[in-house]
């Protein structure tokens, strides 16, 4: 009966994170759409803003923990839409880089500000403890995911990088101009609604 129960509970709580990612899938893709981006092509631009641009596709591929041939093709349908070039090095004609064109860094702006939104509405019945409890029991999963499919993986040294990439964080919603602790928030909201007040 025990055993029953564990499978029962496994299936569930399995059931319930794969609805919570599809149904997050479906939040972005609905965002996307209306700056004439799909979660793939997004997910590019936000690399690329992130690591620099102009940027090879491997490097763009290992961020997004996708395979080179995948983010190729994405690649060729922003190439497509005018999202992106592509452009070969001057010194190695074999290595070609993605650099973004206006069209790219214009869509990915306000695409960013709504998804920041959208994010902030879904997880505001959480308090800060509970975003922290479930950031860690994500995490945790997350790692054990990756001793799964990589068994010897050196987990210390991919914690190591998250927590590189974490700080960097702080840096990419300063150049949003969005404020990193909840009391910068709050100030910058104040003034949005002063200076509203004035107009």
């Amino acid at each position: 009966m025990k055993r029953i129960f564990e499978a029962e509970s496994t299936v569930r709580l399995w059931r319930q994170v794969y609805q919570t990612y599809t149904l997050l899938k479906t939040c972005e893709d609905q965002i996307f759409e209306e700056y004439g981006l799909t979660t793939e092509q997004y997910g590019v631009l936000v690399a690329m803003g992130y690591l620099g641009s102009p940027i090879r596709i491997t490097d763009i591929a290992r961020w997004l923990e996708r395979s080179t041939n995948s983010i190729s093709m994405i690649v060729d349908r922003m190439v497509k839409a005018g999202l992106v070039t592509r452009k070969r090095d001057r010194s190695d004609r074999r290595v070609v880089y993605v650099v973004s064109t206006s069209k790219g860094k214009n869509a990915l702006r306000p695409a960013t500000l709504a998804s920041l939104e959208a994010i902030r509405k879904i997880l505001s019945p959480l308090s800060n403890e509970e975003r922290s409890t479930l950031l860690s029991l994500l995490g945790t999963v997350k790692y054990e995911i990756i001793r799964y499919l990589n068994p010897g993986v050196d987990i210390k040294e991919a914690k190591r990088k998250e927590l590189e990439q974490a700080a960097n964080v702080k840096q990419w919603l300063s150049e949003y101009g969005l404020p990193s602790t909840p009391q910068a928030k709050r100030q910058g909201g104040d003034k949005r609604k002063t200076k509203k007040k004035t107009e």
